[in-house]
């Protein structure tokens, strides 16, 4: 079976740059939202004067519940968009709105 479970297998040893390329931008892709959690939970749950050296409670909480919020949110507007796109494939528009 061949990388990502699509297409043919390649011959042993031969590189399919295609696949590269889809497993590049996959890492793009991971690498861009674990940065946006990062950034987006940092400034809202940490104080910007470290007082210890580990999390406290009350900060642990909240970046748990942020990264939570942020995946549901980014689920829900993977679904509208999904439902956007397959609405306006089915009357034939290029464009949709949300």
């Amino acid at each position: 079976m061949s990388l990502f479970g699509r297409g043919a297998p390649t011959p042993s040893g031969a590189v399919n740059q295609e696949r590269i390329e889809m497993a590049v931008n996959e890492i793009d892709m991971v690498s861009d939202v674990f940065n946006r959690i990062v950034s987006s939970c940092h400034s809202k749950c940490i104080s910007p004067r470290y007082a210890e050296g580990d999390l406290n409670k009350g900060e642990s909480v909240c970046i748990d519940r942020c990264v939570a919020k942020f995946f549901e949110v980014n689920k829900k507007v993977g679904e509208k968009m999904q439902s956007a796109g397959a609405n306006a494939q089915a009357t034939g528009s290029t464009s949709f709105s949300l």
